[in-house]
């Protein structure tokens, strides 16, 4: 009996050990960046079991919304890190902006569109076709600039979808604007994957990410809203051949106030400066997919990936002209 006693207590202290282990492997420190973070910065985890995390945004109320796109859902971080549910129900929102007059606008991915889905009375369709009636495959991201033009990517269809699209129906992978009077325009379709999309502060520059391709790519914005030349602006670490093909990983995009750029990608997160410069990578616990600041002065980095949310502390505050 004692010794059966004696097993059970061992089986519990090393279960416990187990608990407490992979606790300790869920935590994890930033290296030191200058004027990013400070190293051993503590990257807290908030929450992690979600399905799909994407697209999110510091809104208004000094909270984090982000998308949890398998469930349709719209998740709230509230700034304790409590977790909630924001929405349910918005067409497979992917990534969420705020338009200068408030508006929620998001790609969505269930019957693919861009649309605003708040306020209530103000719910619309901004655009749903293209190119004489053909349908986006997959819209990823998104970003509103201070006039209210929608920058966002269309990633394509995914051919190995059940059941299989008509890929006929469906427009190429691109770029698009939507501008404040709701017309649409290609900017771009030269891009394997476009996937995040960014301005930078002062919106003269526009930034995709290609997941597909090993660099972070940039065309410069002229006054009359046309993109200059496509150009290699970041080299990404990570950068694999799979059996599905190339791929960085290259996904969501932040900018700070210093015009840094912040790319989620394979390797974790990746620093550069606002001329391309590698800074340095953050590593994190699971792939990153996204990321945005957020916070009292947006001093926070919240990152989504992999069924996980995370965030910290930064040096340098995110953009302030913008949601995002």
């Amino acid at each position: 009996m004692k010794l059966k006693a004696s097993v059970t207590a061992l089986a519990a202290i090393g279960a416990a050990f187990i608990t407490v282990a992979a606790a300790h492997a869920q935590e994890a420190v930033t290296p030191a960046i200058a004027g990013v973070v400070n190293a051993g910065t503590k990257i807290e985890l908030i929450k992690d079991g979600f399905k799909g995390t994407e697209g999110p945004i510091a809104a208004p109320d000094g909270s984090v919304l982000f998308t949890e796109n398998q469930n349709d859902t719209i998740i709230r971080i509230a700034p304790d890190g409590s977790t909630s549910v924001y929405r349910s129900g918005a067409n497979g929102s992917n990534a969420l902006a705020f338009a200068p007059n408030g508006d929620l606008v998001t790609v969505q991915t269930l019957d693919a569109r861009v649309g605003v889905i708040q306020p209530q009375g103000n719910v619309r369709t901004l655009a749903a076709k293209v190119d004489g009636g053909l349908g986006f495959g997959r819209p990823n991201d998104l970003v509103v600039d201070k006039k209210g033009n929608v920058y966002f990517t269309d990633s394509g269809a995914n051919a190995n979808a059940n059941p299989k699209p008509d890929l006929s129906k469906i427009a190429k992978p691109a770029v698009y604007r939507i501008s404040p009077e709701f017309a649409i325009e290609r900017l771009a379709n030269d891009i394997t994957r476009p996937n995040g999309i960014q301005l930078s502060p002062d919106e003269k520059v526009l930034y995709v990410a290609n997941t597909a391709g090993e660099h972070v790519l940039a065309y410069d914005i002229a006054a009359n809203g046309k993109l200059g030349a496509k150009r290699e602006f970041a080299r990404l670490e990570g950068f694999r051949q799979t059996e599905n093909g190339p791929t960085s990983g290259a996904d969501g995009l932040a900018v700070d106030a210093e015009g840094r750029l912040y790319v989620a990608s394979n390797a974790g997160i990746q620093v550069f400066t606002a001329k391309g410069d590698a800074l340095g990578v953050i590593a994190l616990p699971k792939r990153p997919q996204n990321l945005a600041f957020a916070g009292p002065d947006k001093k926070t980095l919240y990152v989504v990936g992999s069924g996980s949310a995370w965030r910290f502390p930064v040096l340098t505050a995110g953009y302030a002209g913008r949601a995002k």
